[in-house]
């Protein structure tokens, strides 16, 4: 008995079944349809239908690789997929662009989420805690587009990242002193360069007695402490209602009573009352926020800032006062490292970011003024 045929006679069953296929209901399927076949052949005819009609499909094995990261569909034919060091295009192709949406859409099912002509992009994450975006075409151009983040639920610790070289010449003794101030920090970089797992190795990192409270889109952060309260955005429904933005959660978090305030990631409105929070007593809270470098870090704020309804002056004052260190990590061919620890100071209306450590050994204008941080003082 072909495994085509069994896969497509249990796809017809769930087609009469109400909502997204789980893993076990396909598994019980398979077992009630495989008839004669032996215990080896039920195993793998289980497998391919749950990967085919319950998992990623065909690119099930991609997202199971060790070090995976990403994997990218831009049509049938094109499938890329980062190890660590970079794209690669892989060898895997789909039948045919109906194959693709048919994914997408069963996807984006999965995660409660609807993906139609009507609603042709999806961002949502998927039961594992995978990131799944998908664009339909037209607005996708030729196919469908889909981009599959994996999230490693593998906790870090300084020491780790020491010896992999993500932290260089002393800086994770640096980042502990930083801590040790309770210097409210944010964590910069590109894409992939590291930030939530820093962030994750930096937490743990904080003293036992604290409370952290996390806000964040998708639960990545995963700090070894033992007092971590996690929130959680959640999307509009099907009607448009519903939605709870990351504006929201900090600020249901400031009335939870944290010793350390923690934004996943800052990328919207939210970043007024991050900023807020931490110029009302709140020391040590930090978040990431992505940054080519360092010095446009200001600039970032600012667009986001003023796209929340704070004029410009007002965002760069807030940050003089919440914030005191950047910390910017690179990817480079060679891994991903710490590059720069930079200091924010006021330069007339505006703040500036000026390195205070650097990877590369290079002139460190903030240096004394980030020592000055790191003892307690006023900032020279």
């Amino acid at each position: 008995m072909s495994a085509l045929p069994l896969v497509e006679r249990v796809r017809a069953r769930l087609a009469l079944e109400p909502g997204p296929p789980s893993r076990a209901a396909v598994a019980a399927l398979v077992r009630e349809e495989a008839g004669l076949l032996g215990d080896a052949d039920v195993l793998d005819a289980v497998r391919d239908a749950v990967h085919e009609l319950a998992g990623a499909g065909p690119l099930e094995p991609l997202l199971r690789e060790p070090g995976v990261t990403d994997v990218l569909v831009n049509g049938p034919d094109e499938v890329w997929v980062d190890r660590g060091a970079g794209l690669e295009r892989a060898a895997l192709r789909f039948p045919d662009e109906d194959a693709v949406r048919r994914l997408a859409v069963r996807l984006a099912a999965g995660a409660g989420r609807r993906l139609d002509d009507a609603a042709p992009w999806v961002d949502a994450g998927l039961p594992d805690g995978t990131r799944l975006h998908a664009v339909l075409p037209p607005v996708s151009g030729a196919g469908t587009c889909l981009s599959l983040r994996v999230l490693r639920r593998c906790s870090l610790d300084l020491a780790d990242l020491t010896d992999r070289g993500t932290l260089p010449r002393g800086s994770a003794e640096l980042l502990r002193a930083v801590l040790g101030a309770r210097l409210a920090f944010l964590v910069t970089g590109g894409t992939g360069s590291g930030k939530t797992t820093l962030l994750s190795a930096l937490l743990g990192e904080v003293p036992g007695a604290e409370r952290i409270v996390l806000c964040e889109d998708a639960a990545e952060l995963t700090p070894a402490h033992p007092h971590v309260v996690r929130l959680l955005t959640r999307p509009p429904n099907v009607e448009g209602a519903g939605q709870v933005s990351l504006r929201d959660l900090v600020r249901q978090a400031l009335r939870m009573r944290p010793d350390r305030l923690v934004v996943g990631e800052v990328r919207g409105a939210e970043v007024t009352d991050l900023l807020a929070a931490l110029n009302t007593g709140h020391d040590g809270g930090c978040g990431t926020l992505h940054a080519n470098r360092p010095g446009e870090v200001p600039a970032r704020l600012e667009a986001l800032g003023v796209a929340a309804g704070l004029d410009r002056r007002a965002v760069h004052s807030q940050a003089a006062a919440a914030l005191a260190v950047v910390v910017h990590l690179r990817r480079t061919p060679a891994g991903r490292r710490v590059e720069e620890v930079g200091v924010v100071r006021r330069d007339g209306d505006l703040v500036a970011v000026e390195p205070g450590w650097r990877a590369d050994g290079g002139a460190c204008p903030g240096q004394r003024r980030l020592a000055a941080l790191l003892d307690g003082g006023p900032a020279a």
